[in-house]
């Protein structure tokens, strides 16, 4: 018959035995599941000896002879009398406990918001939300091996604890926290002159994926003009670094008092045609590499356009969306001072509409001083032209049937699919429709709608409605049955003519071109700036696909830009149906300017490379043209 402390008192050396035999494997090669990490609870300094545990790739340390020892003699005394094991408690031991795991599928979200670092020479692992290491942030939640309750229910208080809901909001922005570097896709150039003005950008900004992608596009594009003029390498060096970035911090308290600080990049990339015009974006996954191709882009799309204008970009790395106000107003503090009509001319971008523009422009006004409507987008009745909002998502749809005019096509009966579900997406849907196309896509973050029967005006104002709510998409078929959402899922697979991607940069990889060609897509026009990856871009070339590009048909908004200066200057009232017409007739005029740079250099008006070739190629001779009148500045 067992004492009542007898099953406890097992228990106990069982754990002892187990810890002595873990530690003797302890090793830090993990990152996956099943691997094992080295937790250190316990109390009193830093184990020296855990400098010395190799972080990757080494092998397990074998156990010494001293630890065998060590081992040895804490078995023994786990078998001690009680009366000798009361006499030894008595005695300070000074050995730190190390407790060394298996991940399991249950906590692997746990501990995503720990990373392996080195300071001072010692290993630590530091927590991803504060950067700081401690006994407090190494701490194995779990606790010693206990029973399964025991483990779920500390689980349970350790993600109640307002140090892992911070890791849950960062998490949110990056669903895998060990980022790994992305694989750049390097083109392959014909001319040696051309690959070196590439090389050279990747040994500049080796890291940043997105802006080599542009930078590769454009020399691909202007590889007959670079080979028939060589004056124009050094313009394209001067091209590619921008003429100033910004990176700042962006400060701003909640209503519990408590700070929050976000990263601020904006880049000015070349003002050689005045200054510059460009969004604001606020968006989690933004960084310097993406603010600077769409700052590249941006500057090839308004020298593209009828009204010579520089080019910028302005990201922020936004995660919480409350307290917009606020953190619009801290974000102005910062860059105010390099705003102007004379120097830079926001205007709205992703994650950047009405409200947030009227929020940045009202504290510039106060800060600066004086009324000056240099922000494009806000609200009609203190600024801005009537059909500001409209102007991306129409321009899209002008260019596109300026295109299938010269194919002797025209909208009327076309399937088309859309990505997206912002304000580019549902004004492409509203033009569509007038044009007699049959719109069956939308999409978000989560998935894609699709309506086989096509949207119609009131179901695009329900869709506005659903994304004013901020619902998902879902919630459109609990009212018209016979659409169906998918999870997880793009809409390119669904059986259409024309596609336009107009959610983000990147969203077409080479499986989803492949689908698309399956589906019967015979012409893409690009909504977002660089939706498609380059393995997808030589797909949808070799499968004859025609892309109408985003530097020329998205310049729409840029376009309309404009008009809201020279209608704030001259004091000329436009009606929505003036500024459509103005709209179409400055589209028409970059179409034919985009066809004529293509011919020049030897790019048939039926190949599908021609639009983009001659868009890219025409937007940088107007640049560099100017850069050289201008002198090496």
């Amino acid at each position: 018959m067992l004492l009542p402390g007898g099953g406890i008192r097992m228990n106990s050396m069982m754990d002892d035995m187990n810890l002595i035999q873990q530690g003797q494997r302890h090793h830090l090669v993990v990152r996956e599941l099943g691997e094992e990490i080295d937790l250190e609870i316990g109390t009193g300094d830093d184990d020296p000896s855990f400098a010395n545990t190799p972080l990757i790739g080494g092998p397990p340390r074998e156990p010494s002879v001293e630890d065998h020892d060590e081992s040895k003699n804490m078995v023994m005394a786990s078998h001690l009398p009680s009366d000798d094991q009361d006499m030894s408690k008595g005695q300070p031991v000074k050995r730190k406990k190390k407790v060394v795991k298996r991940w399991r599928e249950e906590w692997a979200d746990t501990y995503k918001w720990a990373y392996v670092d080195v300071k001072e020479g010692t290993a630590r692992i530091f927590c991803s939300v504060c950067r700081e290491y401690g006994r407090k942030h190494r701490r194995n939640p779990y606790g010693n091996e206990g029973s399964r309750n025991m483990q779920m229910s500390a689980l349970e208080e350790h993600n109640n604890s307002l140090l892992h809901k911070e890791a849950l909001r960062l998490q949110m922005a990056s669903k895998d926290k060990v980022v790994a570097d992305k694989p750049i896709y390097v083109k392959a150039l014909m001319s040696k002159t051309a690959g070196s003005i590439v090389e050279a950008a990747l040994k500049r900004d080796p890291h940043e994926v997105e802006f080599i992608q542009s930078v590769q596009e454009v020399v691909h594009a202007l590889e007959r003009v670079i080979a028939k003029n060589s004056h124009y390498v050094s313009i394209m060096e001067r091209l590619l670094e921008p003429e100033r970035m910004l990176v700042f911090r962006v400060p701003w308290m909640d209503d519990r008092g408590e700070t929050h600080v976000n990263r601020g990049f904006r880049v000015q990339f070349n003002q050689a045609l005045g200054p510059c015009r460009g969004g604001f974006r606020f968006h989690p996954s933004m960084n310097l590499s993406i603010a600077k191709f769409l700052g590249f882009e941006q500057t090839l799309k308004n020298a593209l356009s009828p009204y010579k204008i520089g080019g910028a970009a302005g990201v922020v790395i936004l995660i919480q969306r409350e307290k917009v106000m606020r953190f619009c107003q801290s974000f102005m503090n910062e860059i105010y001072r390099y705003l102007g009509v004379d120097k830079d001319l926001p205007s709205e971008e992703m994650g950047v509409g009405t409200r947030e523009m009227g929020y940045l422009f009202g504290q510039y006004r106060r800060l600066a001083g004086h009324f000056q409507g240099s922000f494009t987008g806000p609200r009609i009745f203190w600024s801005g032209s009537s059909l500001r909002t409209e102007a991306t998502g129409y321009g899209l749809v002008f260019f596109a049937q300026l295109l299938l005019a010269d194919l002797n096509k025209d909208f009327k009966g076309l399937r088309c699919v859309v990505s997206g579900s912002g304000k580019i997406a549902l004004h492409v849907l509203e033009k569509l429709i007038a044009y007699g196309a049959i719109p069956i896509t939308v999409s978000d973050s989560k998935g894609y709608l699709v309506d086989d029967e096509g949207f119609d005006y009131m179901k695009i104002s329900f869709l506005r409605e659903i994304k004013a709510q901020q619902r998902s998409l879902r919630d459109y078929s609990k009212t018209y049955a016979r659409s169906k959402y998918y999870d997880e899922a793009k809409p390119w697979t669904e059986r259409c003519d024309v596609a336009f991607p107009c959610a983000t940069q990147n969203e077409i990889d080479q499986t989803d071109a492949i689908n698309l060609v399956n589906s019967g897509c015979r012409m893409l026009v690009e909504g977002s700036n660089m939706p498609c990856t380059p393995d997808a871009v030589d797909f949808l070339r070799k499968a004859n696909v025609l892309i109408a590009p985003a530097v020329a048909a998205g310049s729409g908004g840029v376009v309309a830009g404009e008009f809201e200066l020279n209608h704030e200057c001259n004091s000329v009232n436009w009606s929505p149906e003036d500024f459509e017409s103005k709209l179409q007739e400055s589209m028409k005029q970059t179409y034919q300017r985009t066809l004529k740079a293509a011919a020049d250099f030897g790019y048939q008006k039926e190949s599908p490379e021609s639009l983009v070739h001659g868009a890219i190629i025409s937007a940088f001779l107007t640049i560099a043209q100017a850069m050289t009148d201008q002198g090496c500045v």
